[in-house]
């Protein structure tokens, strides 16, 4: 523990306690304080001037990252029996229905994303008790609810993701790992950014993005000049 406290020091002397960051400068920095074996996942964090609990001040969205999130995505696909050849094609990991319900049911949840398409939606919806609360249900708004599930499951795998702002104003998000080159972290932090931007509710009054954070698992976070963030 003490070896991980020394690290988090020598992390912590190198933020200038005066100073913002632009988003590739903390991509630099991430990688520079990445002292263990870990490849440990880049975040970050956007606080915005919202109330989540008004449902026209609610801010989600997907943004396919360009350079993917660097985790294995694994994928449930629940379809009619005429869908699960194109699912596996697309490269799903799991696919089909009735089987796949049961299991839920019992309490299997070990997937990341699921899939499924309109016409079985009365089927995955009695499962809302035990996805909900996991984030694994599927939302049209997501794109997890579609005919085209064989795009779905491309583009998940490629590096979609799904985002939401929370009860207490903030989306929390992974933009990749520390293993990444600094501009592919750069790259596809701007993009979660520039999407949020352009996802601002048109009641929203004042500051909407009121400050960002990057961060990895295990670094103090880092502040980012808003005025890199093309927002307000």
């Amino acid at each position: 523990m003490a070896k991980l406290t020394k690290n988090r020091k020598a992390a912590l002397e190198k933020i200038d306690a005066n100073k913002v960051y632009s988003v590739n400068e903390a991509a630099g920095l991430l990688k520079e304080f990445n002292n263990t074996k870990l490849d440990q996942s880049i975040d970050v964090a956007v606080r915005l001037g919202v109330d989540p609990r008004k449902a026209n001040e609610m801010v989600r969205g997907t943004v396919k990252l360009p350079h993917g999130t660097g985790k294995t995505v694994r994928v449930l696909v629940l379809c009619s029996p005429d869908k699960e050849q194109e699912a596996k094609d697309a490269g799903a990991d799991h696919v089909g229905l009735d089987d796949y319900v049961e299991k839920i049911k019992g309490g299997w949840t070990d997937v990341d994303v699921i899939i499924t398409m309109p016409s079985v939606m009365a089927k995955v919806g009695a499962l809302g008790r035990i996805l909900g609360p996991r984030g694994l249900m599927p939302n049209p708004k997501t794109g997890t609810v579609t005919m085209d599930v064989a795009k779905a499951v491309e583009d998940v795998k490629a590096g979609k993701i799904d985002f939401k702002v929370d009860k207490y104003g903030i989306i929390h998000a992974a933009v990749g790992k520390v293993s990444f080159d600094q501009e592919k972290i750069t790259e596809n932090a701007n993009e979660l950014l520039n999407t949020i931007v352009k996802l601002k509710p048109a009641g929203v009054k004042g500051t909407y993005i009121k400050s960002v954070y990057m961060s990895s698992t295990m670094s103090p976070s880092i502040p980012v000049d808003l005025k890199t963030v093309s927002s307000n």
